[in-house]
């Protein structure tokens, strides 16, 4: 079973968490200023890497808290985690 390392509550087994998608995303200044296309750029447009990848994670049956993580999605491992609101860690060869 892959343990994943909450911040707050230490390494729990994966079925404890839910994946809340890509991390980092800013939402836009002047939502009312977007066109259909770019609304629906902003909400559905995600980059899906081979490689390092910030994600953000929801310990759902733990401490109930969101966080976000940097994980390889080639070998499934957890390089680490953060609180959310930090900025991404910069990890020597993961762009």
């Amino acid at each position: 079973m892959l343990l994943v390392p909450c911040p707050y509550c230490g390494p729990r087994p994966e079925v404890e968490f839910r994946c809340g998608g890509e991390a980092h995303i800013v939402r836009p200044a002047d939502p009312d200023a977007l066109d259909d296309a770019a609304w629906a750029e902003y909400l559905f447009a995600r980059t899906s890497p081979k490689g390092v990848h910030a994600e953000r994670w929801l310990h759902a049956h733990g401490c109930g808290r969101w966080f976000n993580a940097l994980r390889n999605t080639v070998s499934d491992a957890f390089i680490t985690t953060y609180e959310m609101g930090q900025p991404r860690p910069d990890i020597a060869g993961d762009r």
